[in-house]
């Protein structure tokens, strides 16, 4: 069996193997929605294809959406050419419960894959069809954090950026640069009201969007690429939105194993593959059945009936908002990011083994969520937080079929940190004076600087994740030795001090010294990272 629109067709066999395929004409959805488009995606991995991409299944299956996702990817560009030319746009569904079963499901959701390249004409006239089509209700969002970052920590541009500055929007090469290119050709079309809806899994993800769309308008205004007509346009959310959201859902990398079992069955060609720019991808997308997407409702254009989908809830601001800073910065992600790169440290690959198999882990999990995090937590209504982190606890986290990696959690770690832990110092700081009495998330910031040394509690080697600040902390770190404390002195002070990465001081936060003794404590040499975890959740 072939992931194909002709393979498709042989439904007994897919049936036969436990598949289900579109209940909808595949053909048709992508027909109108390449003649109409209504929702567009930037960022077209693995994340979108099993969540948004599900959403657009499940609402294209009830007959109240008519037309599919128009799929734009900018910065990977084997992604068009490996995982959605190939297979005609199709993607695989594979939802892994905590009891072994799984569900497997033909996503025909993705109408067209289109590369946001300059370089490449006939992508980026096509690009230009769909930003000027009267019909585009929508564009999201899954490119990471660090798709919105036009600045480095020290305030400058990064160097592609101040490339599309100075090019201007032909020859734009940023997400957000092509962005802002597209919405100029929207202007320039008829001043159509659009919105803009990040998904990705950052605190106020619409205004860092708005934020980085404005800043390149502006300096493109300034160079004389853009009249003062179109920054008004941009500037106006009553025409141009960008609604807030929260996502969840744990997506990991795909499976090889899962590959296997899927080949075994019968569906040729699913083994993932790695592309040149290191993205681990594959024709199917593996996943845990729990999501939740709220959504600001606010679409200038109109939208899909979005609250229809699995897992959607659409609210005003300020609930999103709270949802948001109940995940983000209390309850899943600084669990996380305060156990994931520890679990590198102490060797264990797989994040729901660490956590079932190390009493200590499952401790530090616990106390920095249910012990430090809903103390301060704000309750959206809309979710519990309570039961947020109870689901967490009793069905996600245990999930051992999920395969999450401790190195996946630690991708982009930097990136996070001060979201994920700086809001719960500061709550603490507003609330008590000090965040002092924290234990936990100090703990996990001297594990994330324990795990930048790349050396394990045993004295292995082993590969930082991806991460952008890798080199610039590493330097930092450059002098410290494992086994000789006495070589930690002041390189630790610029970086908790920073308050562009952790939105506050940590020092004047009252917690700076205790992670600089953590920190200390995890240096004194083999076996010390357990040691000091083992002490500071005991007491």
């Amino acid at each position: 069996m072939k992931l194909s629109l002709n393979g498709i067709k042989e439904q007994e066999a897919w049936e036969k193997a436990g598949i289900t395929l579109p209940g909808y004409d595949v053909e048709a959805v992508s027909e109108k929605a390449k003649k109409e488009p209504c929702w567009v995606h930037f960022g077209i991995g693995n994340i979108f294809r099993v969540f948004i991409g599900g959403i657009a299944d499940g609402l294209l299956e009830e007959g109240v959406l008519d037309r599919g996702i128009t799929c734009i990817e900018t910065f990977d560009y084997d992604v068009v050419d490996k995982i959605y030319n190939p297979y005609d746009n199709l993607g695989l569904s594979v939802i892994l419960h905590g009891d072994g079963t799984r569900e497997y499901k033909v996503i025909g959701a993705l109408a067209e894959a289109v590369k946001a390249q300059s370089s490449d004409p006939a992508h980026w006239k096509r690009l230009k069809e769909i930003f000027t089509s009267k019909s585009l209700q929508m564009v999201s969002f899954t490119i990471t954090e660090k798709g919105y970052a036009l600045q480095k920590a020290d305030g400058t541009w990064f160097s592609f950026v101040e490339s599309d500055i100075k090019n201007g929007p032909d020859k734009a090469t940023g997400a957000m640069a092509v962005l802002v290119a597209m919405l100029y050709e929207r202007y320039k079309a008829g001043r159509y009201p659009i919105a803009l809806v990040s998904m990705d899994n950052c605190s106020q993800n619409g205004a860092k969007l708005r934020e980085s769309v404005l800043t390149m308008t502006e300096e493109w205004k300034k160079a004389g690429f853009v009249d003062e007509g179109f920054v008004n346009y941009v500037s106006d959310e009553k025409i141009v939105a960008f609604p807030w959201t929260m996502i969840d859902k744990i997506t990991p990398r795909p499976s090889e194993q899962i590959a296997a079992d899927l080949e075994a069955l019968g569906v040729e060609d699913m083994q993932p593959v790695i592309t040149g720019k290191k993205t681990y991808i594959a024709p199917f997308v593996n996943a845990e059945k729990p999501q939740y997407l709220v959504i600001e409702d606010h679409f200038p254009n109109g939208r899909p009936a979005l609250e229809k989908g699995f897992g959607v809830y659409l609210a005003d601001r300020d609930t999103v908002n709270l949802s948001e800073r109940m995940k983000v910065t209390v309850c899943l992600n600084p669990v996380h990011s305060a156990t994931g790169p520890l679990g590198v440290v102490l060797g264990y690959d797989l994040f729901a083994h660490m956590l079932n198999t190390n009493e200590d882990m499952m401790k530090m999990a616990r106390m920095v969520a249910y012990d430090e995090g809903l103390p301060v937590v704000a309750d959206p209504k809309i979710l519990s937080p309570q039961a947020f982190v109870d689901e967490l606890f009793n069905d996600r986290f245990p999930n051992e079929y999920l395969g999450d990696t401790n190195l996946r959690l630690a991708v982009d770690v930097s990136q996070m940190v001060g979201i994920r832990f700086g809001e719960t110092v500061k709550a603490y700081v507003e609330r008590f004076g000090d965040a002092s009495t924290l234990t936990a998330i100090p703990l996990g910031i001297a594990g994330w600087l324990r795990y930048m040394l790349a050396i394990d509690d045993e004295g292995k080697v082993y590969e930082l994740a991806p991460d952008p600040m890798n080199e610039e902390i590493q330097d930092q770190l450059s002098d410290i030795v494992i086994g000789k404390p006495e070589t930690l002195k002041d390189q630790l002070k610029p970086i908790l001090s920073n308050e562009r990465l952790f939105f506050t001081d940590l020092y004047k936060a009252g917690v700076g010294e205790k992670i600089e003794d953590m920190f200390r404590e995890m240096i004194a040499g083999t076996g010390a990272v357990q040691a000091t975890i083992h002490k500071y959740v005991q007491k």
